[in-house]
């Protein structure tokens, strides 16, 4: 049924509302950085991206952006596998206990960090273990590896376990199995779980701050900037921290893309 003048009317004013509820704050963040005044005022007299040319030539961002990136890179890359082989435990084998193992798994996902990281913190100073940036990334496993397996398993169970038995029946042994149909048909979640892990990693602030000890990572320097003393570097590298995010997100998406184009004409040539 169309929908009338009225409500057309309606749904657009609240698109508009629900947009600048979300995207305001984020086009205030970039007016900062680019501001010549210490602290932002409307209107700007004075543009200038004098702070980014300050970010680029710092050390300590240099450092904060390494251990970021480092914490994100090495959770991404275990949270997949874990992610991977997890969802075909509990997607394609039936085992004792696995509805229980399943509810284990996912429950620190609705454990509140700043509990989860205190808990963590006080492990890991019970087993002797100085909090480092490595200590960080336990701490993100955690909470992220939960969430990337949900993802993956998703997918799992979306597709028919009747072409992994067809391809078995045909002498096909578990590796190829793996490369030729499990892991592409698993691909698009597993790109999924990717980004969602190295986002989550990358902008957390409760388990980095109870877990990285004498380290720090950039969401830890931007609240503590924030907290003794504003710095308009603080805008200027959260919108840095964006921009890297969004690059990420493209780069994630292509990657997608070229693995389906490639695998169409891997199929059309078969066919």
């Amino acid at each position: 049924m169309p929908a009338s003048q009225s409500t057309r009317i309606a749904l657009l004013i609240y698109g508009i509302f629900i947009i600048c509820f979300l995207y305001l704050p984020l086009i205030s963040v970039g007016f900062a950085s680019i501001s010549r005044a210490r602290y932002l005022t409307f209107p700007i007299k004075h543009y200038s991206s004098k702070w980014y040319g300050t970010a680029l030539e710092s050390s300590t961002v240099k450092d904060l952006l390494l251990t970021s990136l480092s914490v994100a890179a090495i959770v991404t890359i275990i949270s997949v596998v874990i992610a991977f082989f997890g969802a075909l435990a509990f997607a394609r084998y039936h085992w004792r206990y696995r509805t229980a193992f399943q509810k284990l798994i996912l429950l620190p996902i609705f454990f509140p960090q700043t509990v989860l990281g205190l808990a963590l913190l006080m492990w890991f100073n019970a087993l002797g273990i100085i909090p480092s940036w490595k200590t960080a990334v336990v701490a993100h496993l955690v909470w992220i590896a939960p969430i990337a397996t949900l993802i993956v398993a998703i997918r799992a169970y979306s597709f028919d376990p009747a072409l992994e038995e067809a391809a078995r029946d045909m002498g096909a042994n578990i590796f190829t199995i793996l490369r030729e149909i499990t892991l592409p048909l698993l691909m698009p979640g597993l790109v999924s779980a990717g980004l969602f892990a190295f986002l989550l990693s990358w902008g957390n602030f409760p388990l980095s701050l109870f877990t990285t000890g004498a380290d720090s990572t950039l969401p830890e320097w931007l609240y503590a900037k924030m907290v003794s003393g504003y710095s308009p570097l603080v805008p200027t590298l959260g919108i840095m921290s964006v921009i890297g995010s969004f690059l990420i997100i493209m780069v994630a998406l292509a990657f997608s893309w070229l693995w389906r184009v490639n695998r169409a004409s891997r199929m059309a040539a078969i066919n």
